[in-house]
């Protein structure tokens, strides 16, 4: 089942989003969870990170939808976040609060569709996950939550936003179970998350934490092009 957060002041185009949404869910066999807000304030205070999707109207009474989803990405980054507005040019800055997508109202059912596919796949890549040994059991870490992971000697060490955590195994091993999820080699020791990289200089990668990790001369060019293709088949998301 995937949460839904619809903000939206009209009455009659939420219900009708609503019944769009719903009616993809059915022809999909999807389960939706909604949860309805007519301002972005109700919406807001308090937050609770839980949903999987929100649907933003750009033109809400009080804080517009702009502002609300600069304030929505302070408190919850991985969210699906999709505008809904009137006029087109006011998602243009999207890129701003990593909008996925916009809708222009009225909502029509057969470009709905389209949107709500990648943004499915979006929830749904969010959700993956490795188990790795541990003593007296095992450890379920989400990849969108893996930096990168490092190879010493025979163990695998997971460097994640929750901590650093020990595994046993290969990173030949898990770059073969990983590269089709946006995991990259950037040298012998390292396999790097993409959707964790912020940003690239000379031999230097950047990482939401802050982190630099070193990209080998020999891979950069394979690691660019790799990295060029995860983006335009959207395995980065």
């Amino acid at each position: 089942m995937l949460r839904i957060a619809i903000v939206e002041d009209n009455p009659k185009e939420q219900k009708q989003l609503q019944d769009q949404l719903q009616a993809y869910a059915h022809s999909r066999g999807e389960t939706f969870a909604f949860s309805l807000f007519p301002e972005a304030a109700a919406f807001l205070e308090p937050y609770r990170a839980e949903y999987d999707m929100v649907f933003m109207d750009i033109e809400l009474p009080g804080m517009d939808g702009m502002r609300a989803a600069h304030r929505l990405r302070e408190l919850d980054q991985q969210v699906v976040l999709i505008f809904v507005t009137n006029m087109a040019q006011f998602a243009v800055n999207g890129y701003e609060v990593d909008a996925l997508d916009y809708i222009v109202k009225p909502v029509r059912y057969g470009p709905l569709c389209a949107k709500l596919d990648r943004a499915v796949t979006r929830c749904k890549a969010a959700l993956e996950a490795v188990t790795i040994p541990q003593p007296g059991g095992s450890k379920r870490l989400l990849l969108r939550e893996i930096l990168y992971i490092e190879v010493n000697g025979h163990k695998l060490t997971y460097h994640t936003e929750r901590g650093v955590f020990e595994g046993s195994g290969t990173l030949q091993e898990m770059e073969d179970h990983l590269q089709s999820k946006g995991f990259l080699r950037c040298n012998k020791c390292y396999l790097v998350n993409q959707c964790q990289v912020r940003g690239l200089q000379g031999s230097d990668l950047f990482l939401a934490n802050g982190e630099t990790l070193q990209i080998s001369r020999l891979r950069r060019k394979a690691l660019l092009e790799k990295m060029a293709e995860n983006i335009g088949n959207d395995v980065v998301l």
